[in-house]
């Protein structure tokens, strides 16, 4: 059998294993494994060892448990809660207004935590019941709670960030540079819709009764504040020693979750269990993200090495020499992809496949390439029919909300967020201004 014929048969059957709803981890390794012996022999054995030591000895990667903890001290800390019970004060008067303050608690909550179970089950649990006891519709309801957790796995400090950083050896504050003004942007998108939405159709998002509406403007200000402070510090200590060059990205995630933990104890939270729930999660997310990540990297370089890199090449050019055809193949690809694999397989996967491809023979910026990526990983928790984040809401949506109310509820966001991809494509600035403003 020649390599052409093994590197083909190596993706096929990967498909089909996913598809069957295999592990994705042991998947990745076994047929590494499989396919390594059948093209090297017992040499197989040993690229696995030499790869995934080259794991253990990443400094960047000891970033990924240590943010998952402070995403797990401040999901247990009272902040959000704090958060949207002040923007639901300040927005609730607006038409939609609850739908933005969910959007602005989202946006918030994402730059603290960058795990996307965490801001959806929140907001989920917040915001849900909320919208829906004031006559919000629920596909509306569905969409803003998603779509708004989905932002935590693009805005900084982001675990998406770090892997792509990490496996390609791109700077990981240079990443989270560039990836702030793209998430920022997505939430002004859904703003400006459920802004005009709710203007032209009031049903979908009524304000707050005018008897409900008793705070003075000052009183608001003040939970504005005390609610906002919070979540800005540990912002600011994780994003602002990046950029001010005070701290690594790996030294900033250990002082976010000294910061979360401050924070828990300020809010009272810090308790016996709190700890036991908090260590036990950061313990299972981080074990499933390495096992991905050690099956995934050996993976990829038996397929590589048996020459699927360049078979993929060839054939990417067989189909267009333009660049910007070869590039929005390659982006539909992984927006295909993204509806069956977790976007963690999808860029351990295609990333080392792709990246190459898009940098040296397209000419593409390496790091406007990265957040195109990210962005259109992003779609994958919304897409149906495997997207995470519907899953994560339906596990905790107030009783009469549906899963074809938050299929129907995230169509608009989906489209946003392709619009989100265009303007990026269009516009470079949009990722490489801040990193060129600061780094430079």
């Amino acid at each position: 059998m020649g390599p052409d014929f093994l590197s083909i048969a190596m993706f096929v059957v990967l498909l089909i294993a996913v598809f069957l709803g295999h592990p994705l981890g042991i998947t990745l390794g076994g047929l590494g494994i499989i396919f390594g012996l059948i093209g090297y022999g017992p040499g197989a054995f040993f690229i696995l060892t030499s790869k995934t030591y080259g794991l253990m000895t990443n400094y960047v990667l000891v970033a990924i448990p240590l943010f998952i903890l402070m995403a797990q001290f401040l999901d247990k800390s009272g902040v959000a809660e704090d958060l949207y019970e002040s923007m639901y004060i300040v927005f609730g008067p607006v038409r939609g207004g609850l739908a933005m303050a969910t959007i602005v608690v989202s946006t918030v909550f994402a730059a603290t935590t960058g795990i996307i179970g965490a801001s959806v089950v929140a907001m989920g649990l917040l915001a849900a019941p909320t919208m829906l006891s004031k006559g919000y519709k629920k596909e509306l309801t569905a969409g803003v709670i998603t779509a708004g957790g989905t932002l935590g796995i693009l805005i900084p400090p982001s675990i998406m960030l770090v892997v792509y950083g990490g496996l390609i050896g791109m700077s990981v504050g240079k990443l989270f540079l560039a990836a702030f003004i793209p998430g920022v942007t997505l939430s002004i998108l859904y703003l400006i819709y459920v802004g005009i939405l709710c203007y032209f159709k009031p049903e979908y998002g009524p304000p707050l009764p005018k008897e409900e509406r008793t705070h003075t403007l000052k009183r608001k200000i003040g939970m504005t504040l005390k609610s906002m402070l919070p979540p800005l510090f540990l912002i600011f200590a994780v994003l602002g020693s990046i950029a001010g060059g005070i701290a690594t990205p790996t030294e900033a995630a250990g002082l976010g979750s000294v910061g979360a933990l401050i924070l828990a104890i300020l809010n009272k939270r810090a308790n016996l269990q709190f700890f036991k729930d908090s260590a036990y999660s950061t313990l299972k997310i981080t074990c499933m993200v390495m096992l991905i990540f050690v099956g995934a990297n050996f993976y990829t370089s038996i397929f590589m090495g048996l020459g699927g890199g360049d078979m993929f090449e060839k054939l990417l050019f067989s189909i267009s020499s333009n660049k910007w055809i070869v590039l929005a193949i390659m982006m539909f690809i992984m927006f295909l992809l993204g509806m069956f694999v977790d976007w963690l397989g999808i860029l351990l996967l295609c990333v080392p496949i792709f990246t190459p491809i898009a940098v040296n023979q397209l000419g593409f910026d390496p790091l406007w390439f990265a957040l195109i990526v990210c962005v259109n990983l992003q779609m994958s928790f919304l897409t149906p029919p495997f997207g995470y984040a519907l899953f994560y809401l339906k596990g905790v949506a107030p009783e009469g909300m549906h899963l074809s109310h938050i299929y129907r509820g995230i169509i608009p966001f989906v489209i946003l967020q392709l619009i989100g991809l265009v303007l990026i494509v269009m516009f470079p600035e949009i990722v490489t201004w801040l990193p060129n403003l600061i780094m430079n």
